[in-house]
C-alpha cells in the first residue's frame, strides 16, 4: 500500500516511470520536466537539471573523444561532490558503465579494482592513484573544459536489461573483492517497483550520505534524479558528527534519509539532547539488521507517521533493495528484530532447502532471489556466476542465491535469521572473513589467524581477530599488534579492521577439523596484556580512559595510544565523544581530534573547555 501520506500536503507524483529504461533517460526526462528546479547540491554549489543535463553531456562527448565505447567500464575516483554526480552521468550518456572507487580505499584496494575490471580510463584528482601504463586517469576539470561539443547520438539503442550501468565491489571470500555487473534495466524496475510503495515527487531533498562504493549510494542518486528530487551531499565532516548532520538535515529541508541502524543510534541521541525542526518524511534503513531498541526511542518521541520509518532488505547482487516494510510502533513492542516485510513487486522470495526445495513456513532456509533485481552476473568470475546466479527447477528465470537465512511468518512477513556462510555484516558493509584473515597471513608475525564477528552490546558489531603468532603467544606485544594492523590498515578499507586483536597458541578446532567457535573466548573475557597505570593522570583522562576501556570495549588502550589503532570505529568514537559531552557540558566533535585521536589530545580539549567557559 503506497505511503501517501506522511504529514503536510501531497504532490502528484512526476510523470510515470518507465519500466526497464537505461537511467540517463530517466534523468532526461526529468531534465525536461524540471530545467529549474535543484537537482544535486554539495557544500561548495548547486545544479539545476538543465545543468546537470548540459555539464554531463558535455562529459559524455569528451569521453568519446578519448575512446569510450557502448559496454567500456570507467573508474570515477572522486569524494562524494556534484562532480561525481555529473561523472557518473556522463559516463552513461557516453555508453560506458561506471566503476565506483572511493578515494578512501586503501591504495592496494583501488589496484585490484583497476586491475581487475580492466578499466583503461579513471575520472579523479588524486595524485596517488596507481600508475599504470594501461590507465589514464583524467581530472573532471580537464575533461570539462574547451568548447561545447554536440552531444552523444547513440546509433542503436541498448537494451537496458543487458547494458551494464555500473560495476560494485563487494569483498571476497579468496582474499580479493569481486565486482558485480549491474544493469540499467535492474536500477529502473527498483526505482518502479518502490515508487508504488512511497510517493516521491520533485518535491523531496534526498541525502547523499554513503560511499560510492556502497550500494546504498545507488538508491540515494538514482532515487532522487529519477522523480526530479534533489541530491544533498551531506559534507563528510558533517557525515561524521550526528549533532552536526542532524542540524544540516533541518536546514537543507531534507524529506528522504537513508540510514543503516548503526548510523542512526548517533542521530537518534543527537537528536534527544538537542532537537531539530525536522522536514523527514521517511527514513529508510538498510543494509543490515534493524533491532527495535534502535527505534523505539525515536518513535516515543515523534511518533510513527512523520517520518514514516522503512525497512528494506537487499543485497548488491539484487540491485540494492528487495523488500518493503513500513514500521510502525507495534513493531516495535518486544526487543526482536524488526521484520524486513515483503519483497517488492516484481521481486520473488524463495525459501529452499540444501536440495533447492521450499521449506515449511515458519522455517528458516536459504534466500533465493529471483525477479526484477537479480544482477547480471560477476565480472570475469564464471566459477562464482554458476555458483551463485542458478536457474531453479520450475523458476521463471535466473535466482541469486544469497546465503542469507531468511523465516517467513504467520502474518506473511520475512524475518533475516543469520548466514549459510561465514560471511558478516558490519556497518552495512558485507565482509568475507577469508579476505580480512588472507591480509593477515600475510604478516610474517601472523601464523594463523581467524576472524569473527562480535556484539558489544545493543547490535555494536565490530570484528574480532584471533591470531596464531609465529613466534609464540609470549612474543605477541603492542609493537607486533601496531604492525600487524598498520598493515591492515594499508591493504583493507577501515570497515574491515579488526576492533580487536586476541593471542592464541593454536586455533581450537572441531573433530572434523573446523574452527571450534565455542571454544574462542570472547573479547570482554581476556585479561589486559597490557596494563597502564592511572598514576599522574588528570581527572579528564582518566575519565575519557574509563568510557573507551568500559563503554567501548577497548580494554588495554593508554593515554597517547591511537584509538582507531585499537579497534575504534568513527560511530563507536561519536558515541563515547556523546557521553563526554553529556558527562562534562561541553562542546565536542570528532574534528578535535584532527591532529590525533588519543585519549590525552580529548583531554586535554575538554580540560580547555572546561576553564572557557568558567
Amino acid at each position: 500500500m503506497p505511503i501517501k501520506n506522511t504529514g503536510g500536503s501531497v504532490n502528484p507524483a512526476p510523470a510515470p516511470l518507465t519500466p526497464g529504461a537505461l537511467l540517463h533517460e530517466i534523468f532526461a526526462a526529468r531534465a525536461r520536466e524540471f530545467p529549474e528546479r535543484t537537482a544535486v547540491s554539495d557544500a561548495t554549489r548547486s545544479l539545476s537539471y538543465a545543468q546537470l543535463d548540459a555539464a554531463s553531456s558535455q562529459l559524455a562527448a569528451r569521453l568519446r573523444q578519448e575512446g569510450v565505447k557502448d559496454g567500456m567500464l570507467v573508474g570515477m575516483c572522486l569524494a562524494r561532490s556534484v562532480d561525481l554526480v555529473i561523472s557518473l552521468l556522463g559516463i552513461l550518456k557516453a555508453g560506458g558503465a561506471y566503476v565506483p572507487v572511493d578515494p578512501q580505499y586503501p591504495g592496494k584496494r583501488v589496484e585490484h579494482i583497476v586491475r581487475d575490471s580492466g578499466m583503461s580510463l579513471l575520472i579523479g584528482d588524486l595524485a596517488d592513484l596507481p600508475q599504470s601504463s594501461s590507465l589514464r586517469v583524467l581530472p573532471l576539470a580537464e575533461l570539462l573544459a574547451g568548447p561545447t561539443l554536440e552531444p552523444v547520438a547513440e546509433a542503436e539503442r541498448r537494451d537496458p536489461d543487458n547494458a551494464v550501468a555500473y560495476v560494485i565491489y563487494t569483498s571476497g571470500s579468496t582474499g580479493e573483492p569481486k565486482g558485480v555487473l549491474v544493469a540499467h534495466g535492474n536500477v529502473s524496475r527498483l526505482l518502479e517497483s518502490t515508487q508504488r510503495e512511497y510517493a516521491f515527487t520533485e518535491h523531496d531533498v534526498w541525502t547523499m550520505f554513503h560511499s560510492i562504493g556502497f550500494d546504498f549510494s545507488v538508491w540515494e542518486i538514482w532515487g532522487a534524479l529519477a522523480h526530479g528530487g534533489h541530491v544533498a551531499v551531506v559534507p563528510y565532516d558533517v557525515s561524521r558528527s550526528p549533532a552536526a548532520m542532524l542540524q544540516w538535515l533541518a536546514g537543507q529541508g531534507v524529506t528522504v534519509l537513508s540510514q543503516t541502524p548503526s548510523a542512526f543510534r548517533g542521530l537518534d541521541e543527537a537528536d534527544r539532547q538537542a532537537g531539530a525542526p525536522l522536514a523527514l518524511r521517511y527514513v529508510v534503513f538498510g543494509g543490515e539488521a534493524l533491532p527495535a531498541t534502535v527505534l523505539r526511542p525515536w518513535v516515543e518521541r515523534h511518533g510513527d507517521q512523520k517520518p514514516a520509518l522503512i525497512n528494506m532488505y537487499g543485497i548488491t547482487e539484487a540491485t540494492v533493495h528487495t523488500t518493503f516494510k513500513r514500521v510502525l510502533a507495534q513493531d516495535l513492542e518486544s526487543n526482536a528484530m524488526v521484520s524486513i516485510g515483503a519483497p517488492l513487486d516484481g521481486w520473488r522470495l524463495n525459501l529452499l532447502d540444501a536440495n533447492q526445495q521450499p521449506v515449511p513456513q515458519g522455517t528458516a532456509a536459504e534466500l533465493y532471489i529471483e525477479g526484477a533485481g537479480v544482477a547480471m552476473g560477476y565480472l570475469n568470475r564464471p566459477a562464482l556466476n554458476a555458483e551463485r546466479f542458478v536457474q531453479l527447477p520450475g523458476g521463471s528465470g535466473r535466482a541469486y542465491r544469497t546465503g542469507d537465512l531468511l523465516v517467513l511468518g504467520d502474518d506473511g512477513e520475512y524475518r533475516y535469521a543469520g548466514r549459510c556462510d561465514e560471511q558478516l555484516k558490519i556497518r552495512g558493509f558485507r565482509i568475507e572473513p577469508g579476505e580480512v584473515e588472507a591480509c593477515l597471513q600475510s604478516s610474517p608475525a601472523v601464523a594463523a589467524a581467524h576472524v569473527a564477528g562480535h556484539d558489544f552490546g545493543d547490535g555494536d558489531w565490530r570484528l574480532v581477530t584471533y591470531v596464531v603468532p609465529t613466534q609464540g603467544v609470549q612474543a605477541w606485544n603492542e609493537q607486533t599488534r601496531s604492525e600487524v594492523a598498520a598493515l591492515v590498515a594499508a591493504s583493507l578499507p577501515d570497515y574491515m579492521r579488526p576492533s580487536a586483536y586476541i593471542p592464541l597458541a593454536e586455533l581450537p578446532v572441531t573433530a572434523h577439523g573446523k574452527i571450534d567457535r565455542q571454544r574462542l573466548p570472547a573479547p570482554e573475557s581476556i585479561a589486559a596484556t597490557v596494563h597502564h597505570t592511572s598514576e599522574g593522570l588528570t581527572e579528564q583522562e582518566q575519565f575519557v580512559l574509563k568510557v573507551w576501556s568500559q563503554d567501548i570495549g577497548l580494554k588495554n588502550i593508554g593515554l597517547n595510544d591511537d584509538f582507531f589503532d585499537f579497534g575504534g570505529t568513527s560511530l563507536a568514537l561519536i558515541r563515547s565523544l556523546s557521553t563526554l559531552k553529556a558527562h562534562y557540558q561541553v562542546n565536542l566533535d570528532p574534528g578535535v581530534l584532527a591532529n590525533g585521536a588519543t585519549a590525552k589530545v580529548l583531554a586535554d580539549c575538554i580540560q580547555r573547555s572546561l576553564v572557557q567557559a568558567h
